[in-house]
C-alpha cells in the first residue's frame, strides 16, 4: 500500500476535523490523538461564535446553536483564516447556504446586527477634516466614517429569550463609533435612513439631501421638512454620527 503525500493527508485530515462523524480518520493518527485535534478546534470555532451572538445562542437554545455551529464548520468554505473573520463567515453562511435545519426566518438578519458591533470595532477608518460646528445646510456634510446604515426586515434590536417575533417589521438602526471609540446602536426611522445613504453617496449638503427628499415623498410642505431636517441633523452631530460639515467647502445647495 503506497504512503499517501502530503497533500492527500492533509485534505484527509481536514475532513475528518470537518467532519468526524462521517469521514474516516486518515490513516496513521491515533485516535485519540486525532479526538484532541477534533475538540480543540471546534471548541475553538464555537468559542468565537458565542462570543459575537450571545442573544442568537440564548434565543436559538444550546442544543440547537451547536447543531448550527458543527453544519457551519462542516459544510461553510470560509474565505479568510484570520480568527476576528470568522463571524462574518457564520453571517455569508445564514444569509447564503443551504442549511439542512429549520431556523427561525429572522435569524440571519438578527446574527447580522449582533455582528454589527464587532464590525464597527474593528473597522480600520481615519477621521477626515471636517468643521465640528460647520452649518450642515449650506455646506456638504462629513459623516462618521465608522458608520454601518443598516435595515432589516424584522425589529431585530427587540428578539430574543422572550420575544420571537412572527410577523416581518421594517427597523433601521445605525450603528457607530463615537469619540470614546464605544460602539453605539441608534434605532432611526426610514427617512434618516434615506438621508443618511445620500449624505454617504457623495459630498452632499444638507439641504440638498433633504430638499431630495422632500420630492421623493412628494412632500406638500418643503421647506418645513427642511426645518425638521435641520434639528435632525443637529441631533445626528450631537451623537456623533455626523462630524460636521466639509472644511473649506463651496455651497452645493
Amino acid at each position: 500500500m503506497s504512503t499517501p503525500n502530503f497533500q492527500d493527508f492533509q485534505r484527509a485530515f481536514g475532513r475528518h476535523i470537518r467532519d468526524p462523524r462521517q469521514t474516516p480518520r486518515p490513516a496513521g493518527v491515533p485516535a485519540r490523538r486525532m479526538a484532541v485535534y477534533n475538540e480543540l478546534l471546534f471548541n475553538n470555532i464555537c468559542g468565537f461564535l458565542d462570543s459575537c451572538f450571545p442573544v442568537s445562542r440564548e434565543t436559538l437554545g444550546e442544543k440547537r446553536w451547536r447543531r448550527l455551529n458543527r453544519s457551519f464548520f462542516r459544510d461553510w468554505p470560509s474565505h479568510t483564516p484570520w480568527f476576528r473573520e470568522i463571524p462574518r463567515e457564520f453571517v455569508r453562511y445564514l444569509a447564503e447556504a443551504d442549511i439542512h435545519q429549520p431556523l427561525p426566518v429572522w435569524l440571519a438578519e438578527l446574527a447580522h446586527y449582533e455582528w454589527a458591533e464587532l464590525a464597527l470595532d474593528v473597522m480600520d477608518v481615519s477621521t477626515p477634516e471636517h468643521e465640528p460646528t460647520g452649518d450642515l445646510l449650506a455646506k456638504p456634510v462629513v459623516l462618521n466614517p465608522a458608520l454601518l446604515n443598516l435595515t432589516y426586515a424584522w425589529p431585530v434590536h427587540r428578539i430574543g429569550p422572550d420575544y420571537r417575533p412572527r410577523k416581518p417589521q421594517a427597523t433601521y438602526i445605525v450603528v457607530y463609533r463615537d469619540a470614546e471609540d464605544d460602539v453605539q446602536f441608534s434605532q432611526i426611522n426610514a427617512v434618516t435612513g434615506r438621508l443618511l445613504a445620500l449624505l454617504a453617496t457623495a459630498p452632499t449638503t444638507g439641504e440638498t439631501a433633504i430638499r431630495q427628499i422632500a420630492t421623493e415623498l412628494q412632500h406638500p410642505a418643503p421647506e418645513q421638512l427642511l426645518h425638521h431636517g435641520a434639528v435632525l441633523l443637529d441631533d445626528l452631530r450631537r451623537q456623533g454620527i455626523v462630524l460636521g460639515s466639509l472644511v473649506s467647502a463651496i455651497s452645493l445647495s
